[in-house]
C-alpha cells in the first residue's frame, strides 16, 4: 500500500492498482504478445486462474515519492525491441501520474519471449 496526503485527505492505492492498471496499458501497446510471469506466486495464480491477467509479470516497489516498475513481456517477433521498450516506458509513467499523481523512478522492461 502507498499512502500520502494532500490538500483532499490521505490517498492509500494499492499495489494490486497499479499493476492491474499498468498491465493494461502495457498490453494495448503495439508489439506485446503478453506478460510473463515474474515469480512463482504470479505463476500459481495464473494457472489457477486458466487465463491471462492483467497484473501477471508486473512487480511495483516505492512510497508515495517514487515508484520503481518491472515489466516483463512476450514480443512479436521482427518489431524493434527498443521502440517497445520505450513506448512502454513512456505510457507506463503517464498513466501512472495521471490517475494517481505519484512519480516513476525507473521502469525496466525484460522481454522474456518472442512470439511469431
Amino acid at each position: 500500500m502507498i499512502s500520502y496526503e494532500n490538500m483532499i485527505g490521505r490517498i492509500t492505492v494499492s499495489e494490486t492498482y497499479l499493476t492491474k492498471l499498468i498491465g493494461s496499458e502495457v498490453t494495448s501497446c503495439f508489439g506485446v504478445v503478453g506478460m510473463v510471469p515474474s515469480s512463482n506466486r504470479q505463476k500459481i495464480s495464473r494457472f489457477l486462474s486458466n487465463g491471462k491477467s492483467e497484473d501477471t509479470g508486473i512487480s511495483v516497489k516505492g512510497n508515495a515519492d517514487r515508484i520503481d516498475v518491472e515489466i516483463h513481456i512476450e514480443v512479436t517477433y521482427g518489431m524493434n525491441i527498443g521502440a517497445i521498450a520505450s513506448s512502454i516506458t513512456e505510457k507506463v509513467k503517464y498513466i501512472v501520474k495521471k490517475t494517481t499523481d505519484i512519480d516513476v523512478n525507473r521502469v525496466l522492461v525484460k522481454v522474456d519471449g518472442i512470439k511469431e
